[in-house]
C-alpha cells in the first residue's frame, strides 16, 4: 500500500463512519481509496474548511471521523481548527495533513508542525506505510482520550512510496448517546470560550506526560557513541540508512516533545543532531530547553533530508572526507524549453517540462490571451497555472487558492496613472472557483471592480486527476449528484445577464472576441468555457489531424497553440525583402496523439491542416 492508501484503511479498521476532504497532492488518494471501503461515508467537500466542518460534525454526532488535505488547506481550515481545539470532540476526529517536502506539486513547502503548536494539539508523524496504518488507527484512541482533535502529519514520501503492510479487520465504533447537548462547551461566544482555554492547557500538559511514556517515542541504541539522532517521520529512515549504528530517538508522536526522553538520548552520546523536515521547530523548543544539539546550522533547511544530503554534512562534523553536495538551484524566471535535434530522425526534441495535455480545452484560451496587448492576467491554481509558461506566457501572477479573484480586484483598485488604460483579468478553474473564488466575485461586483473573469469549467479537478466536483454532477462515487449553474450562479453573486458569456474555447473566433469585447466593458463580466477535460470520460474524441507537408510554408502560427502534439520536423531561415531575417518552423502532427480538437487549424493560413482521414484519401 501507499501511506494514502494506508491512512484509509486504518480509518475505516478504526471504525471511522464519515471522511471528507477536497483534493490535493499529496493527500488525493486517501479519499479516493476510503471511498472504496464499504460502510463510510465519503464526500468531496467544495474546501478544506468545508471537509473539516462535516468531519467536526460527525465527531460530535458520535461517529468517528477523518478528514483529509495537503498543507496548505491546513491554512484554509484553520477557522474551525482554532475554535475545535477548545471545544474539543466528541467520537474520536482525525485530520490527516500531507507536507509537500520539495515542492512537488505545491507554492510552498510550508510544515504542518506549527499547527499543533499553535492549536494545542497532538501531532503524530509515521516513517512509512505500516506506520501510517497504524498511527491513524492509533490517532483516533489518543484523539478520545485527550478528547481533542489529532494532526497526522505525513509527507510526499510517505503519502506515495509503497510498502507492504499488515492489516485486520474493521471495528465497529459509534457513541451510543449521539449527539449530547452541552452549550457550555460548543458554543463559542468569547465568554465559554475564556472557561475553556484554562482546560485546554491543562490537556496539553496532561498530553506532554504522556508523550514521556508513549510507546510512539522510542529510543534505539546504537554502537557508534559519536553521534545520536532526533528524528521523526520519513527522516528516521533516511537517518537509519546513512547511519545505521548511531543512536537515534523516533518520535512518532512528536508533540508534545518529550524532553526527558530526548535528554536521556543526550547523554549517551558525544553529538546530537536534529534531523528534521524542514523548519527547525523541534530545534528550536529543545535549544530554549538547554539541551546541546546541531540541527540546521549544518543541516539545509528546504527539501528532504535524504542520505546523500546527511552523509556530507555528518561527515563534515565527524571529521571525515564526503563528497559535496550541489547546492539547490532555485529558477528565477520561466524559459522557453530548448531544442535538441534527435539524429535518429532529425526531428527537433524538447526536454519535458510541465504542460498542458493534447487537446487541452485551456490551450486555445491561453493562445487567445497571448494575443490580447495591454493587459494584467491574475491566475489561480490548478492545471490554468502551466499558462504562465512557454509558448503562451500569459500569466502575471499565482498566489493561492482563489487568490486570482482578490488579486485582480487590488490590481484594478490599485492602479496608477502609468496603468489606466490597462485591461484586468482574473482566470480560474471551476473547482476553485466553488472553493475559495465565489467570494473574491461577490467582493469584485459588490465593490464595483472592472475585472474580466474566464471561468475555466472543465468539470473536475484537472490537476489532481480528474476528481468529480459539483461542475460534474457527480459525486466521489461517479454517482449522479446536482450540478451547478456557473451562469445563475455569477448572476446571483453580481454579475449583469448581459455581461455573462459561455463559449466553447475550441472555437478561436468567438473566444477571442469575447474576450476582446468584454475587457472593453468597465465593469464586472464573466467569460464561462464549457468543454470537459480530456482526461475524464465526459470528453469525445475526434478524428485526428494531420500537416500536409506541401503546404505548410513554416510559419509556426500553430506552435503558439502550444498543443504537445504538435511536433518542428525542421526549421529553416530566410531573408526577407527587407533584410531582416525570419525562422521558418516546418511542422508535423503526432496523429497518435491528436484527439481533433480542431484548435490548430484555425491557425493555419495556407491550410495546411486538415483531417488525417481526407489526407489520406488525397
Amino acid at each position: 500500500m501507499s501511506g494514502n492508501e494506508a491512512v484509509a484503511r486504518g480509518a475505516w479498521e478504526a471504525g471511522c463512519n464519515v471522511a471528507a476532504a477536497y483534493p490535493g497532492t499529496p493527500s488525493t488518494e486517501i479519499l479516493e481509496y476510503a471511498s472504496q471501503l464499504p460502510d463510510m461515508y465519503s464526500e468531496w467537500s467544495i474546501n478544506e474548511k468545508v471537509s473539516l466542518e462535516v468531519a467536526i460534525g460527525a465527531s460530535l454526532a458520535g461517529s468517528r471521523s477523518l478528514c483529509a488535505m495537503k498543507h496548505v488547506g491546513l491554512n484554509v481550515a484553520s477557522d474551525a481548527l482554532m475554535s475545535q481545539t477548545l471545544a474539543g470532540v466528541g467520537a474520536g476526529l482525525v485530520i490527516a495533513v500531507a507536507d509537500d517536502v520539495g515542492l512537488s506539486s505545491s507554492q510552498n513547502e510550508q510544515d504542518s508542525r506549527f499547527w499543533g503548536r499553535f492549536a494545542h494539539v497532538p501531532v503524530l508523524e509515521p516513517a512509512d506505510a505500516q506506520e501510517a496504518f497504524d498511527y491513524t488507527k492509533r490517532a483516533f484512541e489518543i484523539s478520545e482520550q485527550f478528547n481533542t482533535p489529532v494532526i497526522l502529519r505525513l509527507t510526499t514520501r510517505i503519502c506515495h512510496v509503497k510498502g507492504v503492510v499488515t492489516f485486520g479487520n474493521r471495528t465497529s465504533f459509534s457513541k451510543a448517546e449521539g449527539f449530547v447537548k452541552d452549550p457550555g462547551r460548543y458554543i463559542m461566544t468569547p465568554g465559554i470560550a475564556k472557561k475553556r482555554l484554562p482546560m485546554m492547557f491543562e490537556r496539553e500538559a496532561e498530553m506532554q506526560r504522556y508523550s514521556e511514556v508513549c510507546d510512539l517515542n522510542v529510543i534505539e541504541e546504537g554502537s557508534d557513541s559519536r553521534i545520536g539522532f532526533i528524528t521523526s517521520g520519513p527522516t528516521y529512515m533516511h537517518v537509519k540508512e546513512a547511519y545505521p549504528n548511531a543512536a537515534v530517538i523516533k518520535l512518532g508522536l512528536s508533540y508534545p516533545v518529550p524532553f526527558a526522553k530526548i535528554r536521556e538520548l543526550a547523554t549517551q552520546v558525544d553529538q546530537l543532531v536534529i534531523a528534521e523536515e524542514v523548519e527547525p521547530i523541534l530545534e528550536t523548543e529543545l535549544k530554549a530547553a538547554g539541551i546541546e544539539l546541531l540541527g540546521k546550522e549544518i543541516l539545509p533547511r528546504i527539501g528532504e533530508l535524504s542520505p546523500n544530503v546527511l552523509r556530507p554534512a555528518i561527515s563534515k562534523l565527524l571529521g571525515e572526507e564526503a563528497p559535496e553536495v550541489a547546492p539547490t538551484k532555485t529558477p528565477i524566471e520561466i524559459k522557453p524549453p530548448v531544442a535538441r535535434i534527435d539524429p535518429a530522425t532529425g526531428i527537433d526534441v524538447f526536454p519535458r517540462p510541465p504542460t498542458m495535455c493534447v487537446a487541452c480545452p485551456h490551450l486555445g484560451i491561453y493562445y487567445c490571451l497571448s494575443k490580447i496587448r495591454n493587459t494584467t492576467i491574475s491566475g489561480d491554481i490548478g492545471c490554468y497555472t502551466l499558462g504562465a509558461g512557454h509558448p503562451w506566457n500569459a500569466l502575471d501572477t499565482t498566489i493561492c487558492m482563489g487568490a486570482s479573484m482578490g488579486i485582480a480586484h487590488g490590481l484594478d483598485k490599485g492602479r496608477v496613472e502609468a496603468d489606466k488604460d490597462k485591461k484586468i483579468i482574473a482566470v480560474i478553474g471551476d473547482s476553485t472557483f466553488m472553493h475559495m473564488g465565489m467570494q473574491g466575485l461577490l467582493d469584485i461586483t459588490y465593490n464595483k471592480g472592472n475585472v474580466t473573469i474566464l471561468l475555466l469549467d472543465n468539470r473536475a479537478v484537472g490537476m489532481t486527476g480528474g476528481q468529480d466536483n459539483p461542475a460534474s454532477g457527480r459525486d466521489i462515487h461517479g454517482q449522479d449528484a446536482m450540478k451547478i449553474d456557473f451562469r445563475k450562479l455569477c448572476e446571483a453573486l453580481g454579475v449583469k445577464p448581459e455581461r455573462i458569456h459561455e463559449v466553447n474555447p475550441y472555437e478561436l473566433p468567438s473566444l477571442f472576441t469575447a474576450l476582446r469585447d468584454e475587457v472593453k466593458i468597465p465593469e464586472p463580466s464573466v467569460i464561462i468555457t464549457n468543454q470537459p477535460c480530456v482526461l475524464i470520460d465526459f470528453y469525445g474524441a475526434q478524428p485526428a489531424f494531420t500537416v500536409d507537408d506541401d503546404k505548410c510554408t513554416g510559419c509556426g502560427n500553430c506552435l503558439d497553440i502550444g498543443c504537445p502534439a504538435i511536433l518542428v520536423t525542421r526549421r529553416e531561415t530566410v531573408i526577407k525583402p527587407n533584410g531582416s531575417e525570419k525562422e521558418l518552423a516546418f511542422v508535423k502532427i503526432e496523429s497518435g496523439a491528436c484527439t481533433g480538437c480542431d484548435l490548430c487549424p484555425k491557425t493555419c493560413g495556407p491550410d495546411a491542416i486538415l483531417p488525417l482521414a481526407d489526407y489520406i484519401r488525397q
